[in-house]
């Protein structure tokens, strides 16, 4: 067992409370992306105790992030939403140039690469501008309600796997955010396993794409990532506040993610 894996998958799981934030992203900036791709992918292969052996801590990170964090993630949201945010776009700069490492850009990358990461880019920056107002919580729950859960968790968990596309934010645009996140904090099992089943059923066809791809376009696949990872910083950035205070508070914050970031680079990407 990875136990590592334990605190990579809690930061996974706080990114995917938030609206804006890639739990694909995170995955990216901790350089285990590949690897999460290929793991899920290989469950069913001979290979399976070890593929297993990394994603169960990863997975019991993640839910722990979800049910301990969600609150807390809702409260920053609530009270300091733009310093919040500052900290996970210092965070997402911080890491690319460990990113355009990692994928030896200034010996692989040619013009169709940086193409596909300016389309990636596109792709990502353009969800700033779709507008997501909050939703209330669905009281009346009937079996056409579950069908919402079941297909909006497939969809989310979709994105989720990609990084730069916010499954919450998914979450938010179909109209169930609310929902899922009040039945998380208060335990509604029978709307957590809806839509957890169809999370598992999305991330296990997604990633059988990525993983496609990764394998048989690996650079090019590699630029288009990068380039959803800076289209996240278009969707994650708040613009700028309004008062001094706020603004010396993100900027706090935004340093704070740049040394986070250095740290997750010298940790997870420097052998």
């Amino acid at each position: 067992m990875e136990w590592k894996n334990i605190y990579r998958g809690m930061l996974m799981g706080a990114s995917d409370v938030i609206p804006g934030v890639s739990g694909g992203t995170i995955a990216v900036l901790l350089g285990i992306y590949d690897r999460l791709i290929a793991a899920i992918n290989g469950i069913l292969s001979k290979e399976w105790k070890k593929h297993i052996g990394f994603l169960i801590p990863l997975g019991i990170g993640i839910g722990a992030a979800i049910l301990l964090l969600s609150r807390v993630i809702e409260w920053l949201f609530a009270h300091y939403p733009g310093p919040t945010q500052f900290f996970f776009l210092g965070l997402i700069i911080g890491i690319l140039p460990y990113l355009f490492h990692q994928a030896d850009a200034k010996n692989t990358f040619g013009l169709k690469h940086f193409v596909l990461l300016i389309i990636g880019a596109i792709i990502v920056g353009s969800m700033a501008f779709l507008q997501a107002d909050e939703p209330a919580v669905i009281e009346n729950i009937t079996s056409s309600t579950y069908i919402l859960l079941f297909f909006a968790g497939v969809l989310a968990s979709s994105a989720m796997i990609l990084p730069g596309i916010s499954g919450s934010f998914m979450l938010l645009l179909i109209g169930v955010y609310p929902t899922i996140i009040s039945a998380i904090s208060n335990l509604q099992l029978d709307i957590i396993a809806v839509t957890g089943v169809g999370i598992v059923i999305g991330i296990l066809v997604m990633s059988k794409i990525i993983n496609f791809f990764l394998n048989r376009y690996r650079y090019m696949t590699f630029a288009l990532i990068i380039g959803l990872v800076i289209g996240s910083v278009i969707v994650v950035f708040p613009g700028w506040p309004e008062s001094t205070s706020l603004l010396l508070l993100s900027i706090g914050t935004f340093a704070v993610g740049l040394f986070a970031a250095y740290i997750l680079g010298r940790v997870e990407y420097i052998d």
